[in-house]
């Protein structure tokens, strides 16, 4: 049985490193291509270079040429770039597993005509364990659906550039539609002077950045006498890594089709 070839973006970040070190020890997966930004100084070295390994596969910047050899492409980028590696993976039939966040709707719209020609899967993290946190919440909203304030708490690192993460966004979108509500109108993102008493029909968001934190999520269902909290925290991007090519090979056995971890879960 031939192995899956996997393209990665953002070969010589943190993520695209921890991406390219799982593709390496994966006995059924092969790293096609590994590609990076126009100017990046990691372009033309061996993409195992930091691992002391001899790939055979150096970084570039042609992402067509990468593209053209790969069957999937794993892509934590920006929704930029992410836009624009789409559009080449529609055109050459190549499946894509996006961790990128921070979609408007236009471009949200836009994924969803893609996929009608080469199959993506997107999700706002890959990490198994957060994807059923998300099950969990669901769950504990409907139960918890009357005489509790909800608060989502997240962090992160400093680098992380939006704000919500778009996992915070996802748990708030779940516990929102649980309740019967419309995110997007009772969504509170920030508190600061004189607020008046807290609406109980909002879901407030709090955001924290700073040093070297992977990634910290807490759904917090506050009541009179006890509070309880749904909580994920990550300690590696190893887990992100680990989810996404189990994405990868759920492509694999699909065309087309707009799928999320879900889906590749088994939880839909």
């Amino acid at each position: 049985m031939s192995r899956l070839r996997i393209a990665i973006t953002g070969a010589s970040g943190r993520m695209g490193r921890m991406l390219v070190e799982a593709v390496l020890a994966a006995d059924d997966l092969e790293l096609a291509a590994a590609l990076d930004r126009d100017g990046s100084p990691a372009l033309g070295q061996d993409a195992g270079a930091f691992l002391g390994q001899i790939t055979g596969v150096a970084i570039t910047s042609d992402v067509r040429a990468g593209l053209s050899r790969s069957d999937v492409l794993i892509d934590f980028t920006r929704p930029e770039g992410t836009m624009a590696h789409l559009a080449l993976c529609a055109e050459l039939g190549v499946r894509t597993v996006i961790g990128t966040t921070g979609f408007n709707p236009d471009e949200k719209a836009k994924i969803g005509e893609y996929a009608q020609r080469a199959a993506v899967m997107m999700a706002p993290n890959m990490s198994v364990g957060v994807n059923v946190v998300l099950k969990l919440l669901a769950q504990a909203s409907k139960a918890l659906s009357h005489g509790y304030d909800i608060e989502i708490v997240e962090a992160h690192h400093r680098h992380k550039v939006d704000a919500p993460s778009g996992t915070a966004l996802k748990m708030g979108e779940v516990v929102a539609e649980a309740l019967g509500r419309d995110l997007k109108t009772c969504a509170v993102y920030g508190r600061e002077g004189v607020t008046g008493e807290r609406d109980p029909s909002t879901i407030g968001f709090a955001t924290v950045r700073g040093g070297d934190v992977i990634g910290d999520h807490t759904v917090m269902y506050l009541g009179i006498g006890e509070r309880i909290e749904i909580s994920h925290k990550a300690s590696s991007r190893a887990t992100f890594a680990q989810g996404s090519l189990r994405a990868a090979r759920f492509l694999g056995e699909r065309k087309t089709g707009l799928f999320d971890m879900n889906d590749v879960l088994g939880m839909a």
